[in-house]
């Protein structure tokens, strides 16, 4: 994996310069899995209470569906300012930011009185969304020889997972007992803590910096990474719209499959949402587990292709399923699907090429990934509406293909 560097406006940041892991890095990679996890926990709120956000504001799906989809929106168009501001700014900064920003959003999404006020809080949240997707992997890899950013990468993969398993479970027990605010209170409180740490424990790497000479600096001397020579590169593109298929298809499905549960098989909320957030439990084990594989075959397209062809059949079938079989395809679509994000996120910097562009690589696959997560949820409401639940799923299978063909063309180790 090529290493990562983020060059500000001023200096260039410290990275690894030997194979050696010092202690502290792990202490930076907890930091940066909190304040990461505080993202996915507030965006997931919204699915395991749909069917209560829907009587309360008196929403028919596909505006449900927004919900999730402007969370993401945001995500989108921040995603190419996030990579400058990650370099303007440093790690440390721009992490505050992000979670400063899922802290503010989601305490003003429980105080919420409106749908227009709830839509506004859930983009404040996308910003801190889209930032910390960029920040998250930069800062890991600055503390992480890059070969040895395998593990760290698929550990931080789980960020997501991690947040929505939370918040699947967490959120129909204080819908229950306590009104759907309290969710959004508990969202805030956690974005706090994290806040609180990343603060206090965030640091660059005690690599000495390069002194640059008094004066100017001439075109072939300059080193800052540029934006026209990242954007020209095919290949993250083609990384990018791979991983775009993936969120639209994921979810997609995840937003509405606790709403399918209830409404066709008559599931409690808190049942409900524990099955939906079983593939995510499983994800856990097999995003790290991909991170070694793909470093020890020495392939990540492999890794985040072929899961895609396994997903566009399983699409044919959960709408069909009933009892234990719910179970086992929750199991196996997450022993699939942790493969794909943790070899997309390491696959970013070798993609670039130029070390000081990987960055800006991450910003281009976070731009993906939120487009899918934007389209997914409105989409798939609309699908099933229109036609209904099993045709819906149905037409989740040629955008897995079209993820497939576009990750296969991708030109990486």
């Amino acid at each position: 994996m090529s290493q990562l560097q983020i060059i500000s406006s001023d200096q260039n940041l410290p990275q690894p310069k030997t194979s050696m892991v010092t202690g502290y890095a792990w202490v930076i990679l907890l930091v940066v899995f909190l304040a990461s996890v505080a993202a996915p926990l507030n965006q997931f709120k919204v699915p395991p209470l749909m069917p209560v956000l829907m009587e309360t504001f008196r929403l028919n799906l596909s505006q449900a569906g927004l919900l999730m989809s402007v969370f993401a929106f945001t995500g989108l168009i921040l995603a190419l300012p996030a990579g400058i501001v990650l370099q303007k700014l440093g790690p440390k900064a721009a992490g505050l930011i992000a979670v400063g920003c899922l802290v503010v959003g989601s305490a003003w999404g429980a105080l919420s009185s409106s749908t227009g006020m709830l839509l506004a809080s859930r983009i404040l949240e996308g910003v801190g969304m889209g930032l910390i997707a960029v920040v998250g992997p930069a800062s890991i890899a600055l503390w992480f020889p890059r070969e040895k950013q395998g593990t760290p990468m698929g550990i931080w993969a789980t960020w997501v997972p991690v947040g929505s398993v939370i918040m699947y479970n967490l959120a129909p027990v204080l819908g229950t007992s306590a009104g759907w605010q309290a969710a959004w209170w508990s969202g805030a409180g956690f974005a706090l803590v994290a806040l609180i740490l990343y603060w206090l424990l965030m640091r660059l790497p005690p690599s000495p910096v390069t002194v640059q000479k008094p004066g100017p600096t001439s075109p072939s001397e300059d080193t800052r990474p540029k934006l026209g020579e990242a954007l020209a590169n095919r290949n993250i593109w083609l990384l990018a719209l791979q991983f775009g298929c993936f969120n639209l298809v994921f979810i997609g499905f995840a937003t509405f499959f606790p709403t399918f549960l209830t409404e066709a098989h008559d599931y409690p909320l808190a049942q409900a949402a524990f099955l939906a957030s079983l593939s995510s439990m499983v994800v856990l084990g097999s995003a790290p587990l991909a991170g070694w594989l793909s470093d020890r075959i020495g392939s990540r397209r492999l890794v985040f292709t072929l899961p895609l062809l396994v997903v566009a059949a399983m699409m044919t079938l959960p709408f069909h399923l009933t009892g234990w079989s719910l179970y086992a395809f929750m199991t196996l679509l997450g022993v699939v699907s942790g493969a794909v994000p943790t070899a997309t996120f390491a696959a970013a910097p070798e993609v670039m090429g130029n070390p000081r562009l990987a960055g800006m690589g991450l910003a281009v696959v976070s731009l993906g990934q939120n487009l899918g997560m934007v389209i997914g949820p409105i989409l798939f409401g609309r699908w099933v509406e229109s036609m209904g639940w099993a045709a819906a799923g149905y037409w989740l299978v040629p955008v897995c293909l079209l993820g497939f063909a576009a990750g296969w063309m991708v030109k990486v180790r």
